[in-house]
């Protein structure tokens, strides 16, 4: 390249950091922009008097494709930060006094089976080689494909190997077949609870997250999960990346089918190419003149979102009790909070919920004493959020905490700040205030999903969990590296 190309990515998320790094390794001339104060989309974090949370994501699973993005840049996980495996990996409370602990070695883990359902340990070891198995071919043979055509997958192998990935068989019937217990059942289901669709409607395919689960386990980088987003800064600033924060696109200029600049609050800048990391749904119906979309407004009310949630950030001056670092509540009916997340919308009669103690694991968090505390409640997007919603289900979540746990927080709360779908519109310009992106359903799956490659403007491209290969922080890591690579092949044929 004679001259550096200009790349533009909207939105420092995961996705947008891995391009950018990608990008810029390959000699390009690349700025980030950001509305917001820091990197990480989702992944920011909000700190106060001594406490810091991660605002967003807080599972570490798939430690592969982190390590795999750091080697890239000839760099290791451990350049970084220190990566610690949760033992127990995380807590399902059933009821009160009634709970289960996942364990992190395999061995536990069959004995566990074997004591909630004997002869089930047979089953599990078959269950978890067809998840490993689709977790190989996903990670090595799907997930880094553009998904452009249907065309890239008409391949002998992949045919074969979409039959063994069970694609058209569901999660439901296939935990069903293997398990009787209800126990062991919702263990392996709770995954695809933030798929974005119920058990019965997610491809088996998605078993592969049970082997990322209970395989490779669950991880915590000491510090916060914010430091994978300083080691991606960190990787993209080394290659010369530029990063401007608090500045907001408002336009995409597209002249003769080419995107040429972009209109922000701080002034315009002239590009090459863009890619754009932002909310997809946003930059098409906000961003870009209706000549220039992909899709209509009509598209996108079609289809099916994954959940939103209703977050609480809590300091507290005293430590818990018979808490983990990870705690899932299924103490009410799993399918029907399913149901009125994506069937019949609307507010959960009787939320299941998570509870993440990061203190528990990482002493730096909180002062000492304290404790920091989260609660994510998942919800339909799109529902009425206001105030007085917040406050009732969050006086929910500190009674069913009490009950099941026996900690009692309610006097010993320093404060309290809560996040919704407003929120998500607000700071990320989420569609019908998502967090996770679209549902992982058979027909939004793989070349399902809205196209990677802007069909109207040839120097554009979409990255991030409205695309290919989905929500989740690993799938972001990927889709960035795979939208900085279909830059770089149109390089390197100019």
């Amino acid at each position: 390249m004679d001259k550096k190309p200009k790349v533009t990515v909207i939105g420092a998320g995961f996705a947008g950091l891995s391009a950018a790094a990608l990008l810029a390794k390959e000699g390009c001339e690349v700025t980030v922009i950001e509305k917001n104060e820091m990197a990480g989309g989702r992944a920011r974090t909000w700190a106060k008097d001594g406490f810091v949370f991660d605002m967003g994501p807080s599972w570490y699973w798939m430690p592969d494709v982190f390590e795999n993005f750091y080697q890239l840049f000839g760099k290791t996980t451990s350049n970084f930060y220190e990566l610690k495996r949760l033992n127990p990996s995380y807590r399902i409370y059933f009821g009160e006094q009634e709970t289960l602990d996942v364990p992190s070695t395999l061995e536990k883990l069959y004995e566990l089976f074997e004591e909630l359902e004997p002869g089930s340990s047979k089953n599990l070891d078959s269950f978890l080689a067809q998840a490993k198995y689709k977790y190989d071919v996903g990670m090595n043979e799907y997930v880094f494909k553009p998904s452009h055509s249907v065309m890239e997958y008409f391949d002998p192998r992949l045919a074969i190997s979409g039959i063994k990935l069970q694609l058209l068989g569901n999660m439901r019937k296939h935990v069903h077949q293997l398990f009787k217990n209800e126990k062991l059942r919702k263990l392996l289901e709770f995954p695809v609870l933030f798929l974005g669709a119920t058990p019965q409607n997610t491809p088996a395919l998605y078993s592969l997250m049970n082997y990322a689960d209970l395989v490779l386990g669950t991880w915590y980088p000491l510090g916060g999960m914010h430091k994978i987003v300083s080691a991606m800064q960190q990787i993209a600033e080394e290659h010369g990346v530029k990063f401007q924060f608090n500045t907001e696109v408002s336009k995409i200029v597209v002249k003769q089918n080419v995107a040429t600049e972009l209109a922000t609050n701080k002034g315009t800048i002239k590009t090459d190419f863009i890619i754009g990391n932002a909310d997809y749904h946003h930059i098409e119906q906000k961003l870009l003149e209706k000549e220039n979309r992909n899709y209509d407004e009509k598209y996108w009310e079609s289809r099916t979102m994954a959940p939103s949630c209703l977050l609480f950030y809590i300091g507290l001056n005293k430590k818990l009790e018979n808490i983990l670092h990870h705690n899932l509540f299924f103490d009410e009916d799993f399918d029907q909070h399913a149901e009125e997340i994506y069937t019949d919308a609307k507010w959960p009669a009787k939320p299941l919920f998570y509870a993440c103690c990061p203190s528990v694991t990482d002493d730096s968090v909180a002062p000492d004493g304290c404790e920091n505390l989260f609660f994510l409640i998942p919800i339909a997007p799109g529902l009425v959020d206001s105030e007085a919603k917040r406050e009732e289900y969050f006086n929910l979540l500190v009674k069913r905490f009490k009950d099941l746990t026996g900690n009692d927080i309610s006097n010993n709360i320093l404060f309290k700040r809560s996040y919704a779908m407003n929120d998500f519109v607000e700071d990320y310009h989420a569609y019908k205030g998502n967090a996770y992106g679209l549902a992982n359903t058979l027909k939004q799956t793989a070349f399902l999903k809205p196209k990677m490659k802007n069909s109207k403007v040839t120097n554009m491209l979409y990255s991030g969990q409205l695309t290919v290969p989905g929500p989740g922080v690993p799938p972001a890591i990927i889709s960035g590296q795979v939208a900085a690579k279909e830059i770089i092949k149109k390089l390197k044929k100019a």
